[in-house]
């Protein structure tokens, strides 16, 4: 089969990185590889998302070939070489071999040397610059292996990369404060029971991160999956059409635009049910508010291949309950001390607030209760302002809130139907800092049922 390792020869003294273009260039001897080996690696590569060099894909007809692929070498963040038996025997090749040393030692890119059906150490004595350039590498085996073995090995190749890379798949924002403890916790359920399909449910209130914190444990894990899929704010999506359409986006961001024709969403469960039920996938699915809206797309554990991960964020934990999720996670209010953190980040950007605004901050942070939305706002508001603007502007908000939370708090209200709501205005008018038995009774009395 083959062997690999990631080695990054990184220099402190390279004067400035080229900007990259590719992830990844490719670089084999094709008369010596079997096709299904390059291809398969190839797809996996761009299945992954990682954009990938191969002179057959990038090179326009008709241009200088040497050159550009020089130039795509050092546009080139990761280079594989897959050494071969003849590989030695190709001028082209160990041209491109040396242009890649020359990057590995200027400007720290990073190779990955794959031995295909030759032992590393006949490579190695070929010449001392690759002893220098190729270290710690895997142990190779010159035994051509099973194409199940070699599956793997190639997912793993791409794995690899991917996890190197660090690719923010999905954009999280910088002033992120507090998401190591929720990424420690949902990766405690994610990595139990690696070989189960496992649903897990984010649930809690308008503007506390529950999309934050589905994109960045997206971002974290996503490298591990055959495929995945971010389906976002899927809020009053309920009617045909709409369920429709999530389908064939779950199966296409999946498949990678294998575009899957289907036209009724109980034909679009039978078609995710036959084509991912063989792929280990990551599928978030975000804003859910409505249980025909998990049943239509991620319905049971056995449509899915073991080991899958399926994420639901909601303000509704009864939706969670009713579908049966795995487990649940309640993303609370940030604490006092990560509350100021955030609020400074917006309010006074780079500087640390003077000691005179103290008083002021407290009233922020019981005002905001620890919600991340409300110090986002309310801190760019008040940023470079005065303390006499600061004390006139809080005193306006404890009568009005700012449109973006009260944009937020009415979608919850929305949610609700209309005896719920007729309950939450009475409480809020006439009931404020009232016992809540009390409240209860008297509501229960109107036939409201406040409990239920």
């Amino acid at each position: 089969m083959a062997s690999t390792s990631i080695q990054r020869a990184c220099s402190s003294s390279s004067a400035s990185i080229p900007r990259l273009k590719f992830d990844v260039f490719f670089i084999f001897r094709g008369e010596d590889i079997r096709e299904n080996f390059t291809d398969h690696l190839y797809t996996v590569l761009i299945e992954r998302g990682i954009h990938t060099f191969r002179d057959d894909e990038e090179i326009e007809r008709g241009s200088e070939i040497a050159p550009q692929l020089l130039k795509s070498i050092e546009e080139s963040r990761f280079c594989i070489v897959v050494f071969s038996e003849g590989y030695a025997h190709s001028t082209w090749c160990l041209d491109e071999l040396v242009k890649i040393t020359v990057c590995v030692k200027e400007d720290g890119q990073t190779i990955i040397p794959i031995f295909y059906h030759v032992d590393p150490s006949d490579v190695r004595k070929q010449t001392g610059s690759f002893e220098e350039t190729f270290v710690n590498l895997w142990m190779a085996s010159r035994a051509r292996g099973s194409t199940e073995y070699e599956s793997m090995f190639i997912k793993k190749i791409a794995n690899d990369i991917r996890k190197q890379l660090n690719c923010n798949i999905l954009h999280v924002g910088e002033n992120i404060v507090g998401m190591d403890f929720h990424l420690d916790k949902l990766e405690s359920f994610i990595n139990n029971k690696l070989n189960e399909v496992c649903m897990i449910g984010i649930y809690g209130i308008g503007g506390i991160g529950k999309t934050t914190i589905a994109k960045a444990i997206c971002n974290s894990i996503s490298y591990k999956f055959d495929g995945w899929s971010f389906l976002e704010n899927l809020r009053k999506t309920e009617n045909h059409c709409d369920l429709l359409q999530l389908q064939q986006k779950l199966l296409n961001d999946i498949l990678k635009g294998r575009n899957m024709k289907f036209y009724n969403i109980d034909e679009g469960i039978n078609v995710i049910k036959d084509r991912l039920h063989s792929k280990r996938v990551l599928i978030v699915f975000d804003h859910v508010d409505n249980l025909c809206q998990l049943e239509y797309i991620v319905g049971k554990h056995d449509w899915f291949c073991l080991g899958s991960r399926i994420i639901i964020t909601t303000r509704d934990k009864h939706l969670l309950d009713v579908h049966g999720v795995d487990e649940t996670y309640e993303a609370k209010e940030l604490n006092y001390e990560e509350s100021i953190e955030l609020f400074n980040r917006y309010a006074f950007k780079p500087s640390v607030p003077k000691d005179n605004y103290k008083n002021l901050l407290n009233r922020v942070i019981g005002y905001t209760k620890g919600v991340p939305l409300a110090l986002k706002v309310l801190g760019v508001f008040l940023y470079s302002k005065t303390i006499p603007e600061w004390e006139s502007s809080l005193c306006k908000l404890e009568k009005r809130l700012p449109l973006e939370i009260r944009s937020v708090l009415k979608i919850s209200f929305d949610g609700q139907d209309d005896m719920e709501k007729e309950i939450f205005l009475d409480t809020s008018c006439f009931f404020k800092g009232k016992d809540k038995d009390f409240v209860s009774r008297i509501l229960d009395g109107c036939n409201f049922y406040a409990e239920s």
